[in-house]
C-alpha cells in the first residue's frame, strides 16, 4: 500500500517542477507561423484545432477558406489533420486564432506570379461589373480587367457570368492589385494565325498624324504614313477616311507587345499607284504579296547562307573610313520621326491614375 503521507522531498518531484516541465517541453507559437494541426471540435461558426499548445486553438468561419464558406464542415472534417496559419497571438484565455485562408491568399499570388511569368493565358468567369470594367475570380483572388481592355461589343453589364480568356497586365500582392486584359488575349490568339506577307481585309477605324489603325477581324494593326505609299504623303487623312474598307499587307508581328504592322506600300506594282490608282494596288495585292514573300525568303536564306560560311579577313584598305560608314546611317532625328511615340499607339489605354481609383483590391479582407 501507497503511503500517502511522503513528502515533496520523498517523492523527488514538485508542481513547480511539473510546470517547468511542461515549458519545456511546450511549443513556442508565433503569428506568421504555418504548424500542423487536428480539427478536435466542429463548432456552428467555427472548430477549436489541437496544435500543440496548451490550449486548443480556435478558427473562426470566415478564416476557413478563400471563398465564402457557409458551414464549417464545407472545409473541415472531425479528426483531420492539416496546416494551419497563427492568425493572432493568444487572448487573455491563452488561445491562439488560426487562419486557412491567408495560406490560401499566400499560395494563390505565387500561383498567378508563376502564371504571369509563364505568360500564361487564363479563363475565368465575370463575376460584377463597375463603372471602371469587371471582375473576375483568378485562383481565388479578385481580379479587375479595366474597361479599355475588354474587347466586345456587348454592354458590360451584360458579361456577367461570360468566361473569358485573359492576360495578366498587372500583379502586385505588395499593393492588393490583380489587373488582367481580356484585349491582349484576343490579339494574341489571332495574331497567332496570321503570318508575316500575308494579305487581309480591314476597316480604318483610326487615324493619326503617323497613320492610320485598321481593324482585322477583331484585332488593330498599324499601317504607318511610311508604309501606305512610295510616294512622299503629307497626311494619312489625304488617302484614307474612317470606316475606309482597305486591302493590306502585314509586315511584322510583334506578339509581345501585341503590335501588328502593315504595309500597302509592299503592295504597289508601281510608285504612287496607292495614290493614283489603288483600285490596281487591291487587284494585284495577292501577286505583289507573293513576290514580297519570295524576296523574305531569299534574304533568310541568303542570311543563313553567309553565317555558315567560313569567315573572309579583309585586307585593310577593302574596309572603308568610317567617315564612308556614317554617310549611310540617317540621323537619329530622321528615324525618331517615322517611329510613333507609345503613348501615341496606346490611345484606347488609360494611364494608370485614371484606372488606379476604379481597380478594387485583389482582396477583401
Amino acid at each position: 500500500m501507497v503511503n500517502q503521507n511522503l513528502t515533496a522531498t520523498e517523492i523527488g518531484f514538485t508542481h513547480e517542477d511539473f510546470a517547468a516541465l511542461l515549458d519545456k517541453y511546450d511549443y513556442h507559437f508565433s503569428p506568421g507561423d504555418v504548424v500542423p494541426g487536428t480539427v478536435f471540435s466542429i463548432e456552428p461558426r467555427g472548430a477549436l484545432i489541437d496544435i500543440g499548445a496548451k490550449t486548443a486553438a480556435y478558427i473562426p468561419i470566415q478564416e476557413m477558406s478563400i471563398n465564402r464558406v457557409d458551414s464549417p464542415e464545407e472545409v473541415l472534417q472531425s479528426n483531420e489533420t492539416r496546416e494551419f496559419f497563427i492568425l493572432t497571438d493568444e487572448n487573455e484565455d491563452g488561445q491562439l486564432t488560426l487562419s486557412i485562408r491567408r495560406i490560401e491568399y499566400m499560395r494563390a499570388w505565387e500561383r498567378v506570379r508563376q502564371l504571369q511569368a509563364e505568360d500564361a493565358t487564363v479563363r475565368s468567369g465575370v463575376f460584377a461589373t463597375n463603372r471602371g470594367g469587371a471582375l473576375v475570380r483568378i485562383e481565388g483572388l479578385r481580379g479587375f480587367i479595366p474597361g479599355s481592355h475588354i474587347s466586345t461589343r456587348k454592354p458590360k453589364e451584360e458579361l456577367v457570368g461570360e468566361d473569358l480568356p485573359l492576360k495578366f497586365l498587372e500583379v502586385d500582392e505588395e499593393r492588393n492589385r490583380l489587373v488582367l486584359s481580356h484585349r491582349r488575349a484576343l490579339v494574341e490568339r489571332k495574331m497567332n494565325r496570321l503570318e508575316v506577307g500575308e494579305v487581309v481585309i480591314g476597316t480604318v477605324r483610326g487615324i493619326k498624324p503617323y497613320g492610320a489603325f485598321i481593324d482585322i477581324g477583331g484585332v488593330s494593326g498599324l499601317l504607318h504614313i511610311s508604309e501606305i505609299s512610295h510616294e512622299h504623303i503629307d497626311t494619312p487623312h489625304s488617302v484614307f477616311n474612317v470606316n475606309d474598307e482597305v486591302k493590306v499587307m502585314i509586315i511584322d508581328l510583334d506578339a509581345e507587345r501585341g503590335r501588328i504592322s502593315l504595309s500597302t506600300k509592299q503592295l504597289e506594282p508601281e510608285p504612287g499607284d496607292m495614290i493614283k490608282n489603288r483600285d490596281l494596288v487591291y487587284d494585284k495585292a495577292e501577286e505583289m504579296a507573293a513576290k514580297y514573300r519570295e524576296q523574305l525568303l531569299a534574304k533568310q536564306q541568303g542570311a543563313t547562307a553567309a553565317a555558315a560560311a567560313p569567315a573572309e579577313v579583309l585586307a585593310e584598305e577593302d574596309i572603308p573610313p568610317a567617315a564612308e560608314l556614317d554617310e549611310d546611317i540617317p540621323p537619329a532625328a530622321e528615324l525618331e520621326e517615322v517611329i510613333p511615340a507609345a503613348t501615341e499607339t496606346e490611345e484606347d489605354i488609360p494611364p494608370a491614375t485614371e484606372t488606379e481609383e476604379a481597380i478594387p483590391a485583389a482582396i477583401e479582407e
